[in-house]
């Protein structure tokens, strides 16, 4: 009898995309924002086999996209077999039972997808309690009916990672008090938190932050030789990793946070509060910024308008312009083609950001260890500076 081969390797869900754009939205912008969604697809497995696009003054209050659309990705997703479908903006509980009815697969709105991202992603118990309570917040309002379409559904997947899992989710009561024992679990953290805190108060603290896929958890290996994990994927790091400094005899402690993203979940940013902290309470920002993406301006302002949003935005920061290995490879094709809107020289960007930003402008590559000696001397002086007029009888006599 011959041997039989058994295939254990779990099949790769399929999805397809859907974006709602305004009229006013150019195609190379609506473009930029599924190739995000696609990426985001991406981290947590799945496979997008095609994109639908419908643009609308706003989205069907009924099922976001219209009659003649649905019905076309209703006849699609039947003929290639498709597991979910996934929307670039979030959907309302009413939108999500209207889509499920007329789809028969799971359906999966921004939000949702990045808390999947931050539940395959958190390694630590302080981290997978935040996922889990943005999680339950999340579903409360979208418990009736959400999960009829799991019975014709294999087990596991994405988005049923957690909560999404169980039949929990059918009784509201339980789902609250599940909320109330998580939101009590995370304060016994922070009260941890707090004194490990407290316990390195004089020390001076600086924050990596940063649109995410940046290069952040990069850099931060480069600067202090930490193992943190780093992968060209989105959300690599949710917990954050703290490590200790020293240049020149002046200590600092260096924070990894989780990076931010257009629209990123309101109770998500509720929720991660712990981790959060280490960015309200830091001396410092690191503002890590990927300078090759076409749209790093955009990722800019989404960071800027995140930190007001955790009142962090008056503090002192550092811009990190990252990736300019990628960044020159850019221009130097765009010259070679002659291209009369070729990228400008760096030297340009960085007098421009240092005026527009008023903050110190710094280009590195952390993947090439480029101009990395220019941004520790900066992060000294500034630092220098903080520890200094902390400490006023540590300071050298001749100044620093």
């Amino acid at each position: 009898m011959k041997n039989q081969l058994h295939i254990t390797a779990k099949e790769q869900e399929t999805a397809v995309l859907v974006a709602v754009p305004e009229y006013r939205q150019t195609d190379e912008k609506t473009k930029e924002y599924l190739d995000e969604l696609a990426f985001l697809t991406e981290t947590v497995g799945a496979k997008t086999l095609k994109r639908f696009i419908q643009k609308l003054d706003k989205p069907d209050m009924r099922t976001y996209v219209g009659k003649g659309k649905l019905e076309e990705i209703v006849a699609y997703v039947k003929e290639h077999k498709v597991d979910m479908v996934i929307f670039d903006d979030d959907l309302s509980p009413s939108q999500v039972r209207n889509l499920e009815r007329e789809l028969e697969v799971k359906i999966i709105d921004r939000s949702l997808l990045i808390l999947d991202i931050f539940a395959l992603r958190a390694q630590t118990a302080t981290a997978r309690a935040q996922v889990e309570l943005a999680q339950y917040r999340y579903l409360l309002p979208r418990l009736t009916n959400m999960w009829t379409h799991l019975s014709r559904q294999k087990g596991g997947g994405v988005a049923m990672r957690g909560p999404g899992e169980t039949e929990i989710e059918t009784d509201r009561r339980i789902v609250r008090d599940k909320i109330t024992l998580l939101k009590e679990k995370l304060e016994k953290f922070e009260k941890q938190n707090f004194e490990q805190r407290k316990s390195r108060s004089g020390i001076v603290r600086v924050s990596l932050v940063g649109y995410t896929n940046v290069g952040k958890s990069t850099l931060m290996n480069l600067l202090t030789k930490a193992d943190v994990f780093a992968e060209n994927k989105l959300f690599a790091t949710v917990d954050a990793t703290v490590r200790k400094i020293v240049i020149d005899n002046v200590p600092f402690l260096l924070s990894d946070t989780v990076g931010f993203i257009r629209k990123l979940p309101t109770k998500l940013i509720e929720s991660f509060k712990t981790t959060l902290d280490e960015i309200r309470e830091s001396d410092l920002l690191l503002h890590v910024v990927d300078v090759s993406h076409p749209s790093f301006e955009e990722h800019i302002a989404v960071v800027n308008d995140t930190l007001k949003d955790i009142q962090s935005a008056d503090k002192p920061v550092i811009l990190v312009f990252n990736k300019t290995d990628l960044y020159l490879q850019q221009r130097e094709q765009e010259l070679k083609e002659d291209n009369p809107e070729a990228l400008p020289d760096i030297s340009e960007l960085k007098s421009s950001y240092m005026a527009k930003e008023h903050a110190p402008a710094i280009f590195i590559s952390a993947t090439n260890r480029a101009n990395v000696d220019e941004l520790r001397q900066e992060l000294l002086r500034q630092v220098s500076k903080i520890h200094f007029e902390r400490y006023p009888n540590n300071a050298p006599q001749e100044g620093y």
